[in-house]
């Protein structure tokens, strides 16, 4: 159950006006947390789709991530199964080549107390070079496509990947040797978290976890 301190938080977050001069719409903070979580899902930002919704990685990207992940919707926006904390809560808006890099005044303002809110998680999903810079730093390797192919490095509670927009199909294609070395992986160690979350709570077993094909 969520505590009394992460709910407080989680209003305070859902309220925060930051960086209204720096956005094109109306701040609007998407993300979900509960402090049994397992699993943390760190992204970029929400897009435009998202921001309108007001539901995590409720798009196509959402639709690759769960598939990476071999889950189901209801299990993937449970947050006392799933934390997605992007490294940034609002929509940023449009740059030259998609949407713009996420705002620095969420991670330097927020992202610290959530994580500390979040006492169980056993893995965390880095997506993308914002989310691997802020939780690796120097551990990152010099590019995204380097520190993805080097997944094994960080141990079985860090997994990087690519991020899943439909922007980065190039970048999947180009790498698909890594992809089908992590991603299957990714699949793997949701399933390790979930089976460990059933034998402390035997009550949530109604949605489904299932291995990814390779």
């Amino acid at each position: 159950m969520t505590t009394r301190a992460l709910q407080r938080l989680l209003r305070e977050v859902r309220a925060c006006t930051l960086c209204t001069e720096h956005l094109p719409l109306p701040p609007r903070p998407v993300l979900q947390a509960g402090s049994g979580a397992r699993i943390l899902i760190a992204g970029q930002a929400p897009g435009r789709k998202v921001a309108a919704s007001g539901i995590p990685f409720d798009d196509a990207s959402g639709a690759r991530l769960r598939d990476w992940m071999g889950i189901d919707e209801p299990a993937f926006h449970d947050p006392e199964r799933i934390a997605i904390v992007p490294m940034a809560f609002c929509y940023p808006g449009r740059g030259r080549s998609g949407d713009l890099p996420p705002r620095p005044e969420c991670a330097a303002a927020w992202r610290a107390p959530l994580l500390a809110q979040l006492p169980h998680v056993r893995l965390t999903l880095l997506l993308g070079s914002h989310a691997l810079a802020w939780h690796l730093g120097p551990r990152a390797a010099a590019s995204l496509t380097e520190t993805v192919r080097a997944w094994r490095t960080h141990g079985p509670a860090i997994l990087p990947l690519p991020h899943p927009s439909p922007r980065n199909n190039g970048w999947l294609k180009r790498t698909r040797g890594s992809r089908r070395s992590c991603c299957p992986n990714c699949a793997r160690e949701c399933g390790r978290c979930a089976a460990e979350a059933r034998r402390r709570r035997p009550d949530r077993t109604s949605c489904r976890w299932r291995p990814s094909p390779p």
